[in-house]
Protein backbone atom coordinates (compact mmCIF):
# COMPACT_ATOMS: atom_id res chain seq x y z
CA UNK A 1 0.00 0.00 0.00
CA UNK A 2 1.26 2.91 -0.83
CA UNK A 3 2.64 5.60 1.58
CA UNK A 4 0.02 8.51 0.71
CA UNK A 5 -3.15 5.83 1.59
CA UNK A 6 -1.47 6.09 5.63
CA UNK A 7 -1.39 9.34 5.38
CA UNK A 8 -4.49 10.05 3.85
CA UNK A 9 -6.35 7.37 6.61
CA UNK A 10 -4.60 9.05 9.49
CA UNK A 11 -7.06 11.76 8.51
CA UNK A 12 -10.34 9.45 9.01
CA UNK A 13 -9.52 8.08 12.28
CA UNK A 14 -11.30 9.37 15.12
CA UNK A 15 -10.19 11.83 17.66
CA UNK A 16 -6.59 11.96 15.45
CA UNK A 17 -5.85 15.57 14.39
CA UNK A 18 -2.77 16.66 13.38
CA UNK A 19 -0.77 17.43 16.21
CA UNK A 20 -1.15 13.62 17.43
CA UNK A 21 -0.70 12.33 13.98
CA UNK A 22 2.62 14.12 14.04
CA UNK A 23 3.26 13.14 17.15
CA UNK A 24 2.96 9.32 15.95
CA UNK A 25 5.01 9.86 12.67
CA UNK A 26 7.88 10.92 14.83
CA UNK A 27 7.28 7.86 17.08
CA UNK A 28 6.91 5.23 14.41
CA UNK A 29 8.85 6.64 11.37
CA UNK A 30 6.86 5.72 8.70
CA UNK A 31 2.98 6.05 8.59
CA UNK A 32 2.68 2.39 7.31
CA UNK A 33 4.13 1.49 11.29
CA UNK A 34 1.79 3.36 12.94
CA UNK A 35 -0.70 1.11 11.39
CA UNK A 36 0.73 -2.35 12.18
CA UNK A 37 1.72 -1.57 15.93
CA UNK A 38 -0.07 -2.93 18.27
CA UNK A 39 -2.38 -1.23 21.10
CA UNK A 40 0.50 -1.07 23.45
CA UNK A 41 3.59 0.13 21.49
CA UNK A 42 0.82 3.05 20.29
CA UNK A 43 -0.08 3.94 24.13
CA UNK A 44 3.74 4.97 24.21
CA UNK A 45 3.03 7.40 22.45
CA UNK A 46 2.17 11.08 23.96
CA UNK A 47 -1.73 11.83 24.57
CA UNK A 48 -2.54 8.12 22.85
CA UNK A 49 -4.82 6.70 25.28
CA UNK A 50 -7.11 3.53 25.08
CA UNK A 51 -9.77 4.70 23.33
CA UNK A 52 -7.14 6.76 20.58
CA UNK A 53 -4.89 3.25 20.56
CA UNK A 54 -8.26 1.71 19.67
CA UNK A 55 -9.11 3.80 17.17
CA UNK A 56 -5.99 3.52 15.09
CA UNK A 57 -5.95 -0.42 15.68
CA UNK A 58 -9.48 -1.00 14.69
CA UNK A 59 -9.60 1.09 11.61
CA UNK A 60 -10.63 -0.45 8.63
CA UNK A 61 -12.46 1.96 6.25
CA UNK A 62 -9.67 1.36 3.52
CA UNK A 63 -12.56 1.74 0.95
CA UNK A 64 -13.21 5.18 2.06
CA UNK A 65 -9.47 6.01 1.83
CA UNK A 66 -9.56 4.24 -2.33
CA UNK A 67 -12.33 6.67 -3.49
CA UNK A 68 -10.97 10.09 -1.78
CA UNK A 69 -8.23 9.28 -4.25
CA UNK A 70 -10.54 8.62 -6.80
CA UNK A 71 -12.84 11.11 -6.19
CA UNK A 72 -9.75 13.46 -5.99
CA UNK A 73 -8.80 12.67 -9.37
CA UNK A 74 -11.80 12.95 -11.13
CA UNK A 75 -12.01 16.49 -9.53
CA UNK A 76 -8.64 17.35 -10.69
CA UNK A 77 -7.08 17.66 -7.06
CA UNK A 78 -3.57 16.40 -6.54
CA UNK A 79 -3.09 15.09 -2.91
CA UNK A 80 0.21 15.80 -1.18
CA UNK A 81 1.55 13.57 1.70
CA UNK A 82 4.29 14.82 4.08
CA UNK A 83 6.82 12.79 2.29
CA UNK A 84 5.75 14.24 -1.27
CA UNK A 85 8.89 16.47 -2.54
CA UNK A 86 6.29 18.92 -3.96
CA UNK A 87 4.88 19.57 0.13
CA UNK A 88 5.82 23.06 1.29
CA UNK A 89 9.07 22.79 3.54
CA UNK A 90 7.75 25.84 5.46
CA UNK A 91 4.28 24.02 6.38
CA UNK A 92 6.12 20.65 6.90
CA UNK A 93 8.10 22.72 10.02
CA UNK A 94 5.02 23.94 11.78
CA UNK A 95 3.58 21.94 14.53
CA UNK A 96 0.27 19.67 13.58
CA UNK A 97 1.62 20.29 9.86
CA UNK A 98 -1.52 18.65 7.98
CA UNK A 99 -0.43 15.41 6.78
CA UNK A 100 -2.22 16.01 3.54
CA UNK A 101 -2.73 18.89 1.27
CA UNK A 102 -5.19 18.94 -1.30
CA UNK A 103 -4.37 21.14 -4.07
CA UNK A 104 -5.71 22.76 -7.16
CA UNK A 105 -3.34 24.36 -9.51
CA UNK A 106 0.05 24.28 -8.51
CA UNK A 107 2.58 24.73 -6.02
CA UNK A 108 6.01 26.02 -7.38
CA UNK A 109 9.34 26.19 -4.94
CA UNK A 110 9.23 30.15 -4.88
CA UNK A 111 6.30 29.95 -3.15
CA UNK A 112 8.48 29.38 -0.75
CA UNK A 113 8.78 33.78 -0.93
CA UNK A 114 5.10 34.70 0.34
CA UNK A 115 3.52 37.27 2.51
CA UNK A 116 0.03 36.57 3.90
CA UNK A 117 -2.90 38.88 4.45
CA UNK A 118 -5.99 38.56 6.47
CA UNK A 119 -8.44 40.85 7.68
CA UNK A 120 -11.67 42.00 8.51
CA UNK A 121 -14.41 40.22 6.31
CA UNK A 122 -16.73 43.55 7.19
CA UNK A 123 -14.15 45.64 5.81
CA UNK A 124 -14.11 49.21 4.75
CA UNK A 125 -13.37 50.66 1.23
CA UNK A 126 -10.23 51.95 2.79
CA UNK A 127 -8.99 48.09 3.82
CA UNK A 128 -10.00 46.83 0.71
CA UNK A 129 -8.06 49.71 -1.38
CA UNK A 130 -5.47 49.25 1.28
CA UNK A 131 -5.68 45.20 0.70
CA UNK A 132 -5.75 45.34 -3.13
CA UNK A 133 -2.92 47.82 -4.03
CA UNK A 134 -0.49 46.40 -1.61
CA UNK A 135 -1.05 43.00 -2.51
CA UNK A 136 -0.59 44.04 -6.56
CA UNK A 137 2.85 45.15 -5.35
CA UNK A 138 4.17 42.51 -3.23
CA UNK A 139 2.97 39.94 -6.25
CA UNK A 140 4.79 42.16 -8.99
CA UNK A 141 7.73 41.90 -7.03
CA UNK A 142 7.65 38.18 -6.89
CA UNK A 143 6.17 37.28 -3.72
CA UNK A 144 3.24 35.13 -3.82
CA UNK A 145 0.08 36.42 -1.57
CA UNK A 146 -1.61 33.94 0.62
CA UNK A 147 -4.98 34.68 2.04
CA UNK A 148 -8.01 32.62 3.13
CA UNK A 149 -10.51 33.44 0.52
CA UNK A 150 -12.65 34.97 3.09
CA UNK A 151 -14.94 38.26 1.98
CA UNK A 152 -13.22 41.48 2.64
CA UNK A 153 -9.58 42.05 2.75
CA UNK A 154 -8.62 38.35 1.89
CA UNK A 155 -10.63 38.63 -1.89
CA UNK A 156 -8.96 42.10 -2.10
CA UNK A 157 -5.97 40.33 -1.36
CA UNK A 158 -6.16 37.59 -3.84
CA UNK A 159 -7.47 40.06 -6.80
CA UNK A 160 -4.75 42.48 -6.09
CA UNK A 161 -1.97 39.85 -6.73
CA UNK A 162 -3.89 38.45 -10.05
CA UNK A 163 -4.19 42.21 -11.23
CA UNK A 164 -0.93 41.91 -10.93
CA UNK A 165 -0.19 39.09 -13.21
CA UNK A 166 1.47 37.33 -10.19
CA UNK A 167 1.03 34.24 -7.68
CA UNK A 168 -1.36 33.72 -5.31
CA UNK A 169 -2.83 31.02 -3.18
CA UNK A 170 -5.76 30.64 -0.96
CA UNK A 171 -6.36 28.35 1.74
CA UNK A 172 -9.53 27.10 2.09
CA UNK A 173 -11.67 26.47 5.46
CA UNK A 174 -13.65 24.06 3.69
CA UNK A 175 -13.29 20.66 1.27
CA UNK A 176 -11.23 21.78 -2.22
CA UNK A 177 -14.69 20.99 -4.08
CA UNK A 178 -16.86 23.56 -1.35
CA UNK A 179 -15.82 27.38 -2.28
CA UNK A 180 -16.82 29.40 0.13
CA UNK A 181 -18.19 32.03 0.37
CA UNK A 182 -19.93 30.61 -2.33
CA UNK A 183 -20.09 33.58 -4.61
CA UNK A 184 -15.89 33.63 -4.40
CA UNK A 185 -16.02 30.30 -6.99
CA UNK A 186 -15.07 32.01 -10.03
CA UNK A 187 -12.13 34.04 -7.45
CA UNK A 188 -10.99 30.21 -6.57
CA UNK A 189 -11.10 29.29 -10.09
CA UNK A 190 -8.77 32.41 -11.13
CA UNK A 191 -6.46 31.10 -8.63
CA UNK A 192 -5.97 27.81 -9.74
CA UNK A 193 -5.19 28.67 -12.78
CA UNK A 194 -2.22 30.86 -11.91
CA UNK A 195 -1.43 30.24 -8.29
CA UNK A 196 -2.93 27.44 -5.93
CA UNK A 197 -5.90 26.28 -3.90
CA UNK A 198 -5.33 24.64 -0.99
CA UNK A 199 -7.32 22.73 1.56
CA UNK A 200 -6.13 20.09 4.43
CA UNK A 201 -10.12 18.86 4.48
CA UNK A 202 -11.58 15.91 3.09
CA UNK A 203 -13.60 16.59 -0.44
CA UNK A 204 -17.10 17.60 0.50
CA UNK A 205 -16.11 18.89 3.60
CA UNK A 206 -18.22 21.75 4.51
CA UNK A 207 -16.85 25.26 5.82
CA UNK A 208 -17.62 24.73 9.33
CA UNK A 209 -17.12 27.62 12.34
CA UNK A 210 -14.70 25.89 14.07
CA UNK A 211 -12.85 24.79 10.77
CA UNK A 212 -11.66 28.28 10.17
CA UNK A 213 -9.12 28.85 13.37
CA UNK A 214 -7.36 25.32 12.39
CA UNK A 215 -7.12 27.00 8.24
CA UNK A 216 -5.33 29.96 10.15
CA UNK A 217 -2.05 28.21 10.99
CA UNK A 218 -1.40 26.93 7.33
CA UNK A 219 -1.75 30.55 5.87
CA UNK A 220 1.30 31.30 8.58
CA UNK A 221 2.73 28.35 7.65
CA UNK A 222 3.41 28.77 4.10
CA UNK A 223 3.89 32.71 4.74
CA UNK A 224 7.52 34.47 5.60
CA UNK A 225 5.47 37.27 7.74
CA UNK A 226 1.94 38.05 8.07
CA UNK A 227 -0.23 41.34 7.21
CA UNK A 228 -2.88 41.89 9.11
CA UNK A 229 -5.63 45.27 6.94
CA UNK A 230 -8.42 45.66 9.22
CA UNK A 231 -9.60 43.56 12.14
CA UNK A 232 -11.62 44.13 15.15
CA UNK A 233 -10.53 42.78 18.45
CA UNK A 234 -12.28 39.40 18.51
CA UNK A 235 -11.41 39.01 14.77
CA UNK A 236 -9.76 35.61 13.46
CA UNK A 237 -7.05 37.29 11.64
CA UNK A 238 -5.51 37.58 15.36
CA UNK A 239 -5.16 33.75 15.39
CA UNK A 240 -3.26 33.72 12.32
CA UNK A 241 -1.20 36.36 14.27
CA UNK A 242 -1.29 34.11 17.30
CA UNK A 243 -0.03 31.23 15.26
CA UNK A 244 2.29 33.79 13.15
CA UNK A 245 4.11 34.43 16.04
CA UNK A 246 4.23 30.49 17.28
CA UNK A 247 6.15 29.93 14.10
CA UNK A 248 8.82 32.85 14.58
CA UNK A 249 7.50 34.88 11.68
CA UNK A 250 7.32 38.46 11.36
CA UNK A 251 3.83 40.01 11.72
CA UNK A 252 3.18 43.41 10.07
CA UNK A 253 0.12 45.71 10.85
CA UNK A 254 -1.95 48.89 8.71
CA UNK A 255 -2.86 51.67 11.31
CA UNK A 256 -6.22 52.42 10.54
CA UNK A 257 -9.16 54.96 11.80
CA UNK A 258 -9.03 55.29 15.41
CA UNK A 259 -12.73 55.47 15.32
CA UNK A 260 -13.47 52.26 13.36
CA UNK A 261 -14.35 49.15 14.71
CA UNK A 262 -12.71 47.28 12.05
CA UNK A 263 -8.97 49.07 13.05
CA UNK A 264 -9.21 48.15 16.66
CA UNK A 265 -7.78 44.78 16.62
CA UNK A 266 -4.82 46.54 14.15
CA UNK A 267 -4.42 49.31 15.72
CA UNK A 268 -4.23 47.16 19.12
CA UNK A 269 -1.26 44.78 17.70
CA UNK A 270 0.70 48.18 16.65
CA UNK A 271 0.50 49.21 20.15
CA UNK A 272 1.63 45.38 21.37
CA UNK A 273 4.62 45.71 18.96
CA UNK A 274 3.80 44.67 15.39
CA UNK A 275 5.72 46.31 12.59
CA UNK A 276 3.54 49.60 11.26
CA UNK A 277 3.18 49.62 7.75
CA UNK A 278 1.50 52.23 5.27
CA UNK A 279 2.84 50.62 2.32
CA UNK A 280 3.87 47.08 0.31
CA UNK A 281 7.47 48.83 0.14
CA UNK A 282 7.52 48.69 3.48
CA UNK A 283 7.19 45.40 3.91
CA UNK A 284 9.46 44.63 1.29
CA UNK A 285 12.57 46.39 3.19
CA UNK A 286 11.69 44.72 6.34
CA UNK A 287 11.37 41.17 4.28
CA UNK A 288 15.00 41.92 1.84
CA UNK A 289 17.49 40.31 4.59
CA UNK A 290 14.96 36.96 3.80
CA UNK A 291 14.43 37.25 0.41
CA UNK A 292 17.77 38.65 -0.69
CA UNK A 293 18.81 37.09 -4.40
CA UNK A 294 15.28 36.34 -4.92
CA UNK A 295 13.58 39.69 -5.00
CA UNK A 296 13.46 41.90 -8.03
CA UNK A 297 11.61 44.84 -7.93
CA UNK A 298 8.66 44.86 -10.87
CA UNK A 299 9.59 41.15 -11.86
CA UNK A 300 6.12 41.19 -13.19
CA UNK A 301 4.63 44.02 -15.29
CA UNK A 302 1.26 42.27 -17.11
CA UNK A 303 -1.28 44.86 -15.45
CA UNK A 304 -3.83 45.45 -17.76
CA UNK A 305 -3.04 49.02 -19.65
CA UNK A 306 -6.16 51.61 -19.69
CA UNK A 307 -9.12 50.80 -22.49
CA UNK A 308 -9.81 52.93 -24.91
CA UNK A 309 -11.84 55.83 -23.46
CA UNK A 310 -14.10 58.59 -25.44
CA UNK A 311 -13.29 62.13 -24.72
CA UNK A 312 -16.31 62.24 -22.13
CA UNK A 313 -15.49 59.04 -20.63
CA UNK A 314 -11.93 60.31 -20.11
CA UNK A 315 -13.29 63.59 -18.65
CA UNK A 316 -15.02 61.41 -16.02
CA UNK A 317 -12.17 58.80 -15.63
CA UNK A 318 -9.88 61.68 -14.72
CA UNK A 319 -12.35 63.46 -12.09
CA UNK A 320 -12.08 60.05 -9.77
CA UNK A 321 -9.82 59.52 -7.57
CA UNK A 322 -9.06 56.21 -5.16
CA UNK A 323 -10.95 57.68 -2.83
CA UNK A 324 -14.80 57.16 -2.59
CA UNK A 325 -16.82 60.11 -4.54
CA UNK A 326 -20.48 60.87 -4.38
CA UNK A 327 -22.18 61.65 -7.75
CA UNK A 328 -23.11 64.83 -7.12
CA UNK A 329 -19.87 65.81 -6.61
CA UNK A 330 -18.87 64.14 -10.01
CA UNK A 331 -21.83 66.26 -11.70
CA UNK A 332 -20.86 69.37 -10.19
CA UNK A 333 -17.22 69.29 -10.70
CA UNK A 334 -17.24 67.94 -14.90
CA UNK A 335 -20.90 70.08 -15.21
CA UNK A 336 -22.78 66.84 -17.40
CA UNK A 337 -26.89 65.85 -16.69
CA UNK A 338 -26.78 63.55 -14.05
CA UNK A 339 -28.50 60.91 -16.32
CA UNK A 340 -25.82 61.35 -18.68
CA UNK A 341 -23.00 61.01 -16.01
CA UNK A 342 -24.59 57.79 -14.87
CA UNK A 343 -24.47 56.43 -18.38
CA UNK A 344 -20.73 57.16 -18.24
CA UNK A 345 -19.93 56.00 -14.91
CA UNK A 346 -22.07 52.64 -16.30
CA UNK A 347 -19.84 52.56 -19.18
CA UNK A 348 -16.56 52.84 -17.28
CA UNK A 349 -17.27 50.46 -14.82
CA UNK A 350 -18.25 47.57 -17.35
CA UNK A 351 -14.70 48.24 -18.64
CA UNK A 352 -13.64 47.86 -15.97
CA UNK A 353 -11.30 51.04 -14.43
CA UNK A 354 -14.35 52.62 -12.28
CA UNK A 355 -16.46 50.57 -9.23
CA UNK A 356 -19.57 51.97 -7.85
CA UNK A 357 -19.81 51.83 -4.40
CA UNK A 358 -22.17 52.31 -1.67
CA UNK A 359 -24.26 55.09 -1.38
CA UNK A 360 -24.24 56.30 -5.18
CA UNK A 361 -20.30 57.04 -4.70
CA UNK A 362 -17.68 56.09 -6.98
CA UNK A 363 -13.87 55.54 -7.30
CA UNK A 364 -11.07 53.94 -9.66
CA UNK A 365 -10.95 50.29 -9.92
Amino acid sequence: MSDLKYYLALNFIPDVGPVTAGRLLAAFGKPGNIFQASAHELKQVEDIGENRAGNITGFNQWDIVQKEIEKAEKNKVRLIARNDPAYPETLKRIHGAPMVLYVKGGLKDDDRYAIAMVGSRTSTHYGMQMAEKMSHKLASSGLTVVSGMARGIDSASHRGALKAGGRTVAVLGSGIDVPYPPENKKLVDDIASSGAVVSEFPLGALPNRENFPRRNRIISGLSLGVIVIEATLDSGSLITVAYALEQGKDVFAVPGNVTSRTSKGTNDLIKKGAKLVESAEEVLDELRPQIKGFLREEKINTAKPLPAMSAEEQTVYHSLSNEPKHIDSIIREINIPTNRALSVLLGLELKGVVRQLQGKNFSLN
